[in-house]
């Protein structure tokens, strides 16, 4: 399915970027930003579907995945230095275009939201997937709130100290994390004590590969992190408190592009960090006042894109339709 796609690694920002694309030369871009622990191979489904309704599918490996290029400082992985390869990016393969569609799913949404906060004049309209808009809060660094809140063994905590987890998932073997990160469907805060399993259950657990996710899948995903390392995804989760310092000019900006939100009401983070409180009381819509539709899917998990590949497609198609 993958195979007529287009690869090409274009130099921007300082690094060679590993951009998959499909679609007509002069379409409108759509820019697909993928997450942790993933690729552009994420998003090979919504490739297809929305290359086919007449859009320019543009799926990057953010920096630190898969064939980008990963710079060795952990301080080379701030939001800023993301959201500068996007524009690059955008500006060797969208030149004529003043703004473009985006949709992001996690790490990816959190790259769109500032994306869309840097540079709201090329966003056309967003689609977001999984991860809300969480605005600054000036009194309260990121990982010391988390820390209070859930504690030593919470997955973002267990990420902080560079080449600790690394070291674990190399015990535990590459494909048997990358099979237990993508099959996690627990509604609830993601836990990852020393020497077990996800939320403490034995490391010998079989895990059972659900309909969406194959084995050629998972060997996909599992070759490019064998070759690449997790550092430069987890490099990601090292500069929250970094970003935190960094955006403290964009504290109380809004979000101000046309926003479609989706998630799975089984996804961890619709699940944590108080986010249906923040949806319920008004708040997302308050930081997000151009926000037109927000869908909560039953029954569905964090991985929505690759779980609901022609809902997501319909969705992100009907919304971009309007502009």
């Amino acid at each position: 399915m993958t195979s007529s796609i287009e690869h090409r690694t274009i130099n921007v920002n300082g690094i060679n970027i590993h951009v998959a694309i499909k679609g007509p030369e002069n379409a409108p871009v759509i820019l697909f930003i993928h997450g942790f622990p993933q690729l552009w191979y994420s998003w090979r489904h919504q490739i297809e579907a929305l290359s086919s309704l007449g859009y320019r599918a543009v799926a990057p490996d953010l920096r630190g995945f898969g064939d980008t290029d990963a710079p060795a400082e952990v301080t080379s992985y701030t939001v800023l230095h993301v959201v500068g390869d996007l524009i690059g990016l955008l500006d060797v393969v969208a030149p004529n275009q003043e703004s473009v569609f985006v949709v992001g799913h996690d790490w990816g949404a959190l790259i769109a939201w500032h994306l869309s906060l840097f540079r709201p004049d090329r966003v056309k309209a967003l689609v977001n997937l999984s991860v809300l808009f969480n605005p600054r809060n000036p009194s309260r660094k990121v990982v010391a709130t988390l820390k209070a809140v859930y504690g030593d063994d919470y997955y973002i905590i267990r990420f902080q100290e560079p080449g600790e987890i690394e070291a674990e998932f190399a015990e535990i073997g590459t494909e048997k994390v990358l099979k237990e990160f993508l099959t996690y469907r627990t509604p609830a805060p993601l836990f990852i004590p020393k020497g077990q399993g996800f939320n403490g259950k034995p490391l010998d657990t079989p895990i059972v590969l659900p309909s969406w996710l194959s084995e050629e899948d998972v060997k996909y995903y599992t070759s490019k992190y064998e070759q690449k390392g997790f550092t430069g995804g987890l490099n990601y989760y090292r500069n929250l408190d970094r970003n935190w310092e960094l955006t403290a000019p964009w504290t109380g900006a809004q979000i101000k592009v046309p926003v479609k939100f989706i998630v799975g009401d089984q996804d961890l983070t619709y699940n944590s960090l108080g986010a249906k409180d923040h949806i319920a009381k008004g708040g997302f819509k308050r930081d997000v006042p151009f926000l037109q539709d927000l869908v909560v899917m039953e029954g569905v998990g964090h991985f929505i894109n690759e779980e609901k590949p022609e809902e997501i497609s319909k969705h992100i198609y009907d919304f971009f339709q309007k502009f």
